[in-house]
């Protein structure tokens, strides 16, 4: 099931990026031990509940404790985190955002390599298709 279009907010979305982090599962005292000026336990528990309420995360009981899982597969929420980066930060240009990468990173020549490599097998499918 896909959570619903809701926005979240700064911390919610920290906590996700935690989740993620974590192998997808963590409890509430796990992810405040990962959070940045963590907030209290009770604070992290409540904004659990209210990310659950929101569909992005359900719960699971694993003895006195609840774990948390995200909703959407990691793939898919850095899909969507990706297309609105390029949106918001490049105006909807792929090759703009992918040459930025290029050029502030430092690549070494095995992941330039592995970029090319890359390249092409998406030009082969293309072709093929």
């Amino acid at each position: 099931m896909a959570p619903p279009h809701e926005k979240l907010s700064r911390r919610e979305r920290e906590i996700m990026d935690v989740l993620f982090a974590l192998g997808n599962h963590g409890s509430a005292e796990e992810i405040r031990g990962r959070l940045h000026d963590a907030p209290s336990y009770s604070a992290v528990r409540a904004m659990l509940v209210k990310l659950e309420a929101k569909g992005f995360v359900r719960h699971r009981e694993e003895g006195l404790r609840y774990v948390y899982v995200p909703t959407t597969s990691r793939a898919t929420a850095q899909r969507k985190a990706l297309q609105k980066i390029v949106s918001v930060f490049f105006g909807g240009s792929k090759s703009e955002t992918v040459t930025a990468l290029l050029k502030q990173e430092n690549w070494t020549d095995e992941e330039i390599d592995a970029l090319r490599a890359e390249i092409d097998r998406v030009r082969k499918n293309r072709r093929q298709s």
